[in-house]
């Protein structure tokens, strides 16, 4: 998960979360991660888990509150943060609310940090729940013999590990030795669309869009590239890239391959706005080097917008190339200009990708059956667990669920 330099912009949801239970003694569960924009998909999904619980609590239900464990500023001013709260938990303990801490982990500084934050927990007694959101393995892999000992050792702290797909439970499992029994995969969600699908005139261009923190990593220079080819016919094409990074390289970059005329860069957009574009767009394009599992993806299925994207990560083991997505090849803008052009000129290829995507989004992607695994997860070793809201509660059942529960474990 890449860093977008952004400042912190809380959700509604946040800000309400602190007035939800007013009870000292009622049971909370911290959310922890990078509580600004900055912490990319990560944040997004600990932020969706917030704006999906009940605004009024049943007396058995802890409330989720979110944990900032990195700020938006300097080295020193994240310091201070992971400090601050690291003395929260340990305030949580000594008053007895605090029923556990979910903590989502990244690679690189990520590690570290939650690393110190898990082992201050299993200090004090407080149980984790340890949700990852990485491909670690290169990470893992060039690090020396003694910090991957640690992480080893990290990894065994937390009563269950979270991952997203089956290659890192593969990895969870059989690299840092973490006991099947206590690790469990859990697709992630993302809400229903807020607005719908806007109707266009059949002579209109056809709306090509990324979604992602700008840099070489997520493809951005690769998809610039490719509306260069002359396989991509764009005398009929809009292209919007939305995300925060450095956006005057790429748009430098555009002019010089002559596809500036076509693109607009709209900078970073938050979570209404990235609807409002996912609901007039045509197609969402992801050509990524190193992904687990874009949530911009699961919200171009949501909005049931064809998807054309790498098959990196754990993106292969759950979308079906020609079905739901378009799968291109990492790293070769001609690849990906070839599949952009199958679905703008395929007949019926578009519709029914959008109409596939967004039934594979109910099966396995709605944000209900999320926050309830993830709920049965804290349930078992927190022995409490957030509440849905009503207006989710129709559609709590909980395909996307895989894998073995993890066994409980006593305090």
């Amino acid at each position: 998960m890449e860093k977008m330099q952004q400042p912190p912009v809380p959700s509604r949801a946040v800000n309400k979360a602190a007035s939800l239970v007013s009870s000292r003694k009622a049971r909370y569960i911290y959310i922890a991660c990078p509580w600004s924009p900055g912490g990319g998909g990560m944040y997004k999904v600990a932020d969706y888990l917030i704006q999906s619980q009940a605004e009024r609590l049943p007396a058995k239900a802890a409330q989720l509150r979110p944990l900032d464990t990195r700020g938006a500023g300097s080295p020193v001013f994240s310091l201070w943060v992971l400090l601050t709260a690291l003395a929260k938990i340990v305030e949580g303990r000594l008053q007895g609310g605090l029923a556990g801490v979910h903590v989502n982990m990244a690679a690189r500084m990520s590690l570290f940090r939650k690393g110190t934050l898990i082992m201050t927990c299993a200090a004090l007694g407080v149980p984790t729940v340890l949700h990852l959101h990485a491909q670690m393995q290169c990470f893992y892999h060039r690090l020396p013999t003694f910090l991957r000992s640690l992480t080893r050792w990290v990894f065994s702290l937390a009563q269950a590990v979270i991952v997203i797909g089956p290659a890192a439970k593969k990895f969870v499992i059989d690299v840092l030795l973490v006991p099947a029994d206590r690790v469990c995969v859990i697709i992630n969600g993302v809400p229903e669309p807020g607005q719908a699908r806007e109707l266009v005139p059949a002579d209109a261009p056809q709306h090509i869009l990324f979604l992602g923190n700008l840099s070489d990593r997520k493809g951005v220079l690769d998809l610039l590239r490719a509306l260069a080819e002359p396989v991509l016919d764009t005398s009929r094409v809009k292209v919007t890239i939305a995300g925060g990074g450095d956006v005057a390289r790429y748009r430098t970059l555009a002019r010089e391959l002559g596809v500036d005329t076509i693109v607009h860069f709209e900078g970073w957009c938050d979570q209404k706005k990235v609807g409002r574009l996912l609901a007039n767009c045509d197609m969402l394009v992801l050509p990524s080097h190193d992904e687990v599992l874009p949530l911009a993806i699961l919200e171009a299925l949501a909005h049931g917008v064809a998807v054309v994207t790498t098959a990196v990560g754990e993106i292969p083991s759950l979308l079906t190339d020609g079905i739901d997505a378009v799968f291109v090849t990492a790293e070769n803008p001609a690849s990906l200009a070839a599949g952009m052009q199958k679905v703008l000129q395929g007949a019926g290829l578009k519709e029914s990708l959008a109409k596939n995507g967004r039934a594979l989004y109910l099966r396995h992607f709605c944000l209900s059956s999320f926050f309830s695994n993830v709920a049965s997860v804290h349930r078992r070793h927190f022995g409490a667990a957030g509440h849905l809201k009503e207006t989710l509660l129709s559609t709590q059942e909980s395909p996307g669920f895989v894998g073995p529960a993890p066994a409980a474990r006593p305090d």
